[in-house]
């Protein structure tokens, strides 16, 4: 039973969209859902509302509620990222590998891992969170460096400790790191430990970051006891290809004696393998220079010969089985270089051939040749057309003629190529017959 003081009498005034307007004894309305009050309650029906507190409810969702604060603080509160812990693994004369635990994130989400050389952003770690290490090349001789790892996540930026060091010298061979394929010679692989040993240098069975060098003496992978007795050979080694795929130097044994021999670090090019110290690979690359020098095939003679040459000399030089109309031609072209006529290759319409004004006088005369002086002799006559094609045993007397006369516009002979504007009125010709009679049309 309820209370009178703790029940309230409202009059449901009108029932709409699931919601009823209670009107109180002081004409208060109030909205009600219809869905509580009791069934059969329509507009005009009077009900009576009490209202009580739960206490045992809100301690039980109070409760609830501190034990939710309580798992986000010890779940995102307590932990939080922490700094990667940057550690030199090794470090070469122009390389330097270094690797850091794994990454601790905590509830956090990872942006980025940047790695940072003498304070600057030098490149972005991809995949951090599976790699843990990297190498960088391409640094100076004997230089100081320092790096440091920079971790970016949604809950703040958390720097790594600074690492300083010093690159090798030449003479400084301990940062070599040797990953050991298939060598045939027992003793000189046991030669080649003995000797990284004695330089404090490291080696491996597996390609690791820090390999420096591949050593072997054959592609084929390391054979088996039944394999070497049956003397099957086998494809390359895993490791050989993967040498190749980092593009890490594959060398002989004998690179690592040398090393140890001299005491400082040898250059490769003649220990690659397949090489051999007295034809190294490298020596037969320099052979371009030689090919520009003296390039293969006939050279042409340059054209200022053609017309420094004395006409005497050009003619005798002239091959016998050339045809005479050629050796005319040439010979045209030597001599009408002070006054330039018309090329036989590029006739003139209309014309045999037409001197073109030039600036030599009559009178110039060419220096005198290293040859006996030939005595002028007198002009020479325009020759026909069938005295020209027929060949002579006899030095031309127009080649002599240009040493003291001018030779006259008659001496040339016509252009041999006429045929080539024959066939072109020909040509013309036909096209025109093919157009066919004229034919008259009455039209009235």
């Amino acid at each position: 039973m309820t209370n009178p003081q703790d029940s309230f009498t409202f009059t449901v005034g009108k029932l709409d969209a699931g919601m009823a307007i209670l009107i109180g004894e002081r004409a208060h309305l109030i909205e009600f859902p219809s869905l509580l009050l009791p069934p059969g309650v329509g507009s005009g029906s009077i009900v009576n509302i009490a209202v009580h507190r739960n206490t045992a409810e809100e301690q039980r969702q109070k409760s609830e509620f501190w034990e939710l604060q309580e798992d986000i603080y010890q779940t995102y509160g307590l932990k939080s990222p922490q700094s990667p812990q940057l550690i030199l693994r090794n470090v070469t004369q122009t390389s330097v590998t270094l690797e850091w635990p794994a990454l601790q994130l905590a509830t956090a989400k990872l942006r980025s891992l940047d790695i940072y050389k003498n304070g600057q952003r030098l490149a972005t770690i991809p995949s951090p969170l599976q790699n843990t290490s990297t190498k960088l090349s391409g640094l100076e001789v004997h230089t100081e460096y320092s790096f440091q790892l920079v971790l970016r996540t949604t809950a703040g930026t958390y720097p790594s400790n600074i690492i300083r060091l010093h690159t090798h010298t030449i003479t400084d061979t301990s940062g070599i790191s040797v990953c050991f394929g298939n060598v045939q010679d027992a003793v000189m692989l046991e030669n080649a430990k003995i000797a990284l040993r004695e330089m404090q240098a490291k080696w491996s069975d597996k390609i690791q970051i820090d390999t420096t060098h591949f050593v072997c003496t054959t592609p084929a992978a390391a054979s088996s006891a039944s394999q070497s007795s049956s003397n099957l050979s086998s494809g390359p080694g895993v490791e050989y290809q993967r040498a190749l795929q980092l593009s890490i130097p594959i060398v002989q044994p004998h690179w690592i004696s040398a090393c140890h021999a001299e005491k400082k670090m040898v250059p490769i090019a003649n220990y690659y393998l397949g090489a051999t110290p007295s034809a190294p690979l490298s020596s037969a690359t320099f052979t371009r220079p030689q090919s520009l020098q003296n390039p293969p095939g006939p050279r042409s003679p340059p054209l200022s010969n053609r017309a420094s040459l004395p006409p005497a000399s050009s003619s005798g030089s002239a091959s016998p089985t050339s045809p005479p109309s050629r050796s005319s031609v040439f010979v045209n072209q030597t001599e009408a270089v002070p006054e330039e006529p018309d090329s036989p290759e590029t006739p003139s319409s209309g014309s045999k051939s037409r001197p073109r004004n030039g600036t030599m006088k009559k009178d110039f005369k060419f220096p005198n040749s290293p040859s006996p002086p030939v005595a002028p002799p007198p002009p020479v006559p325009s020759l026909s057309t069938n005295e020209q094609t027929q060949p002579s045993s006899e030095p031309d007397q127009s080649d002599v003629a240009v040493a003291g006369y001018e030779v006259a516009p008659q001496e040339v002979p016509p252009p041999p190529p006429v045929e080539k504007e024959t066939v072109q009125v020909m040509h013309e010709e036909d096209v025109e017959d093919e157009v066919g009679p004229t034919v008259e049309v009455d039209l009235s």
